[in-house]
């Protein structure tokens, strides 16, 4: 554990936060009530649909035939909800009877901490306090690089680890780029960590064997804001409308801009910006990922929930021409994955999986820098808390993600997809 203290520089990025978001009031969820729905005809489907751009109902996951939908439902609509779900003949379950007991009981062991660790959720500017530490401490190894910016003006930071100096190959791992989804930073810290410190030998080859780019935090604003204000924020903060704010990041990469699984409501958890490229977040991390020096091997983007490990591409079910390969290692990793504590992971491309989603980072990526292991993690858990995942199963979390890792380049190195590949 690394203890961690305040910088003037962090201090100012917490007041310019503060001061943004002052004539704001925390918004809280006591009544609020989550259930999950399963859509078993077109007519449930449609019901389903319908809900969608009312404000009253947050939808986790998006409605499609022959799956399960979280949805939390406000103290308002829940007589309705109850209505349309029985006239319709649903199957619901209630998940959450009182949606703000769990976010109060999701990170018990954040306040008043003088150290970093994984026990609890932490703030943006202990993370980059932490960040920094790290590159004070091993300056041999880390540095810490400057990605990008925010609408706020909260720079993008990064972890560079790099243990051999002769190394030309690097692995770029994402996570936060939606900010609600806290179990990614704190596993891709988790991770970093573990290049640095873990002896073990597998950890160590696979440590040594690149040049690794870590940036936990993507959407620094939203990050903060879901801690500060509200904990289901999922966009960043660049206002378009008086009533709303905020463009979904992962929706507003040029690949396939939306041309699918996006919204034109700037309300929308989905709206993907006025055109590709219009967030400064995502306009200046893809310039920073095109200036990266070494070949890149890997991209790996890290999100929750629903324990999938997706492929490329998201507008699309059409097979990327490596598609046999990254479904082998893909499966070869959540096994590795599975055997610590029996996590079930899902391996295949996003469309068939999940739903489709074009505009994201990764398809972005693999198209325009082109690595050939290009993989979205969608960590735990598979709907009993969703993006609310206790604090007391980041180290699990951590733990069975490292084991994949593991599994995953070890495998790809077995099918030519070398560290020199």
């Amino acid at each position: 554990m690394t203890t961690t203290t305040t910088t003037p520089m962090n201090r100012l990025y917490a007041f310019l936060f503060l001061a943004s978001i002052s004539a704001s009031e925390k918004v809280r969820y006591d009544g609020y009530k989550l259930y999950k729905v399963h859509v078993d005809n077109r007519d449930n489907l449609n019901a389903l649909t319908n809900m969608q751009e009312d404000e009253d109902y947050n939808f986790w996951d998006l409605p499609r035939m022959n799956d399960s939908s979280l949805i939390v439902v406000a103290p308002k609509r829940i007589d309705e909800f109850e209505k349309i779900v029985n006239s319709n003949r649903m199957s619901a379950t209630l998940m959450m009877d009182d949606l703000q007991r769990y976010i109060d009981e999701e990170n018990p062991n954040v306040d008043g901490r003088a150290t970093f660790d994984w026990t609890a959720y932490h703030r943006l500017n202990v993370i980059y306090q932490w960040m920094e530490s790290l590159a004070q401490e091993h300056s041999k190894i880390v540095k810490i690089v400057n990605g990008g910016v925010s609408t706020l003006g909260t720079p993008i930071k990064g972890l560079k680890l790099c243990f051999n100096s002769n190394q030309n190959t690097s692995i770029f791992l994402e996570s936060g780029i939606h900010a609600r989804e806290w179990i990614s930073v704190a596993t891709t810290t988790y991770v970093a960590n573990e290049l640095l410190f873990n002896e073990d030998p597998a950890v160590r080859t696979l440590a040594e064997s690149y040049i690794w780019y870590i940036f936990p935090i993507f959407n620094p604003d939203g990050y903060e804001y879901s801690h500060t204000m509200n904990r289901l924020w999922r966009k960043n903060l660049k206002r378009y409308t008086t009533r709303c704010k905020g463009v979904d990041l992962n929706r507003n990469w040029e690949s396939h801009w939306a041309e699918v699984g996006t919204s034109s409501n700037p309300c929308a958890e989905t709206y993907p910006g006025p055109e590709a490229f219009s967030e400064i977040e995502s306009k200046s991390m893809s310039k920073f990922l095109k200036s990266i020096p070494e070949k890149l091997t890997a991209y790996l983007a890290f999100h929750s929930y629903s324990q999938l490990l997706l492929i490329p591409f998201g507008h699309s079910n059409e097979r990327i021409d490596n598609y046999d390969d990254l479904m082998e290692i893909g499966k070869f990793s959540v096994k590795a994955l599975s055997k610590r504590y029996g996590t079930d992971y899902t391996v295949g491309n996003i469309v068939d999986v999940i739903y489709a989603a074009a505009g994201g980072s990764m398809d972005w990526v693999r198209v325009a820098i082109g690595p050939r292991i290009t993989y979205t993690y969608e960590l735990r858990d598979k709907g009993r808390y969703g993006f609310l995942l206790p604090a007391n199963q980041i180290i699990p979390t951590g733990e069975e993600t490292m084991d994949s890792l593991i599994g995953m380049f070890q495998k790809a190195l077995d099918l030519g997809y070398g560290s020199q590949s």
